[in-house]
């Protein structure tokens, strides 16, 4: 870790001071402020294509112990915009880290800020709601410079990130979970299933491959006919950043197929499913961001402990006006985590069932993915 010194301004005028990490930023890193409460994963965390244009706070007091290495990522590269943490670890202790956090950060070019109170600075988030943001160790930029540059930052409603997440051309999939599966896996790929990306965690394919699926992974900008070219059994939408409304070309895409193929949404992909309907969606004041939220299925009366990223959500009045039912709902602030269309083989959630960090309670929704995609089949 630099003994340099580090600034984030918010642009409500707060300055927090601390010592830099990660990459040098004597130019400014901007986005917004999040923070996230789960006690473990921040590599997953970091590397989840959902926190592009994002500045992500660690609520845990002591982060990277146990370093980092190149099994845990969920994408290619770190995706935050910058990292904020309360005491970085000096010390690496686990047999599999390849990695330090701070040298894994310098790497992918990522800022972040150490010896910071990041209690005091998510009680202000809890109150204001997600502030813009600026990470920079430039002491020759005054505070209210910083603070402006915040103020003058994008908002994120409105903004289209999943198209710049997205792949940029048509790939297949392979790997599964492996050693870390939860259940018994399938032996064979029966289910051909054509995933949109819009910014996808690699533990979803990893999920979707161990219940027996055959995974290609197209644009977020390919039309339907495209879609239906791989006459797939089934389609899945991913997770993403950004504003869902965002994303029109996607959402007309979703008009199109519906009803044509079973379809499951996760996250993002749920909010546009959602959109493709005829619901709405609209920006949570600080968002759902951790692996411990707590999830009710309607259906089952089941509790389940899910991990979630999200900054909006689908707004329940809406869908019924779109022929849907909730199917999921938080707990903490009863908003809607889960829904499913009446007649047409179309469900998606909120969070996220793949985990990674968190829980597998969830994990049984893949499985009902494929059985909506075997009845589809008894049915043709």
């Amino acid at each position: 870790m630099s003994s340099k010194g580090c600034r984030l301004a918010l642009e409500n005028g707060t300055i927090v001071y601390g010592e830099s990490f990660g990459s040098s930023c004597d130019e400014p890193s901007i986005g917004e402020v999040v923070f996230n409460t789960a006690m473990t994963g921040y590599q997953e965390a970091i590397t989840d294509p959902s926190y592009a244009g994002q500045i992500l706070i660690m609520t845990a007091p002591e982060i990277g112990n146990y370093g980092v290495n190149l099994e845990d990522v969920e994408s290619t590269r770190p995706q935050v915009a910058g990292f904020v943490v309360r005491e970085l670890s000096r010390i690496v202790s686990n047999y599999r880290s390849t990695s330090t956090l701070s040298d894994w950060l310098k790497d992918g070019g990522v800022a972040g800020i150490a010896g910071v109170d990041t209690r005091a600075i998510v009680r202000i988030l809890r109150t204001a709601g997600s502030l813009r943001g600026v990470i920079c160790t430039d002491s020759t930029v005054s505070d209210q410079e910083l603070v402006t540059l915040a103020q003058n930052a994008s908002v994120m409603g409105g903004q289209d990130l999943a198209s710049d997440a997205s792949c940029s051309e048509a790939s297949t999939w392979d790997e599964n979970l492996g050693e870390w599966a939860s259940y018994d896996m399938a032996e064979a790929k029966e289910w051909k299933v054509v995933a949109l990306d819009c910014g996808a965690k690699s533990n979803i394919y990893r999920h979707l491959a161990s219940v027996g699926c055959d995974i290609v992974s197209l644009p977020n900008s390919v039309s339907a006919d495209e879609i239906m070219s791989y006459n797939p059994d089934g389609l899945f939408i991913s997770n993403g950043p950004g504003d869902p409304a965002a994303v029109a070309s996607t959402v007309e895409t979703l008009k199109e197929v519906a009803g044509r193929l079973p379809t499951f949404g996760i996250c993002l992909g749920h909010q546009m499913l959602a959109l493709s309907l005829g619901a709405t969606t609209w920006k949570l004041k600080f968002g759902h961001r951790g692996a411990n939220q707590p999830v009710r299925d309607l259906e089952t009366g089941k509790v389940e402990i899910t991990s979630q990223n999200h900054g909006f959500c689908v707004d329940e009045g809406s869908l019924a006006d779109a022929n849907c039912i909730v199917t999921h709902r938080h707990l903490n602030d009863d908003t809607v985590a889960g829904f499913k269309h009446r007649e047409l083989p179309i469900m998606g959630v909120q969070f996220h069932p793949e985990a990674s960090p968190g829980p597998h309670d969830s994990a049984y929704l893949f499985r009902r993915f494929v059985e909506m995609m075997k009845s589809n089949s008894l049915a043709r």
